[in-house]
């Protein structure tokens, strides 16, 4: 009992660090440090997220529980948490409050969109359809950071493209697969401990650091954005040349 319990203490510490990171938002200092450790916990929360499901497959304890448990939390986590960060940030002085909210709202949406998605549609052996949420969120909640460098209208723009790339059907690289062995699974908490520390204490720099990775990962859609055009512009131009040919039969026939 206490093991199949254990994965799902980890998708507990992910939700419980998406809610911290939102009442962090929440009561953002001017400096906006607050918002810079909340990012911080997104993405330690993203570490949960990738462990919950590899120490369920070590230990044989995967369940349709935990997979919907898994599910919404994310949506806190990666779809609101992210959103918020961002809004008090950068978006909540605009001019344009109605623009913000809309802006703000459809990111989660579109979160929730592609977890219900991920959850009743078969994917792609070793791809995800669609940006991760985890990631997703990631990347917006690090980009909030550089609100003083980025005008807020590419921050309103790159928000609607990671929700946009949640839902498209662009493939990304699936690393789930990347197992852990059942011996090391008692270290992992003392990991997440340590990269807590350690992000804690480089809060600064550590977050603008994993900011390009996460981007990379990002960008890497957009690369199969432009081969699902080419594809789909080849398709329509069989078919037309198709219709064509049938056409031009039957003037001859």
């Amino acid at each position: 009992m206490i093991k199949n319990s254990i994965p799902s203490m980890f998708t507990v510490g992910n939700l419980f660090l998406g809610i911290i990171a939102i009442i962090l938002a929440f009561n953002s200092s001017p400096d906006n440090s607050n918002a810079e450790l909340a990012a911080i916990f997104v993405i330690v929360a993203m570490l949960l997220d990738g462990l919950d499901g590899r120490v369920a497959r070590a230990l044989n304890a995967q369940s349709e529980f935990g997979k919907e448990l898994d599910s919404l939390s994310d949506v806190i986590s990666f779809g609101v948490a992210p959103a918020f960060i961002m809004y008090v940030v950068a978006f909540q002085s605009l001019n344009a409050a109605a623009l913000a909210w809309i802006v703000t709202a459809i990111f989660p949406i579109c979160g929730a969109l592609r977890l219900a998605r991920f959850n009743v549609v078969a994917g792609t052996p070793g791809y995800f359809i669609g940006l991760p949420i985890p990631a997703a969120g990631c990347v917006l909640s690090t980009l909030a950071l550089f609100h003083d460098e980025i005008s807020s209208t590419i921050l309103l723009i790159s928000t609607l493209a990671l929700s946009f790339l949640m839902v498209s059907t662009v493939r990304y690289p699936n690393f789930k697969k990347v197992g852990i062995p059942k011996a090391a699974i008692w270290i992992t908490p003392i990991i997440v401990v340590v990269v807590v520390i350690l992000a804690i204490v480089y809060k600064g720099i550590l977050t603008k650091l994993l900011f390009v990775p996460l981007v990379l990962y990002a960008l890497y859609g957009l690369n199969g954005l432009k081969k699902n055009v080419r594809t789909i512009s080849r398709k329509r131009k069989r078919n037309k040349s198709g219709v064509d040919e049938t056409t031009n039969s039957k003037k001859h026939g």
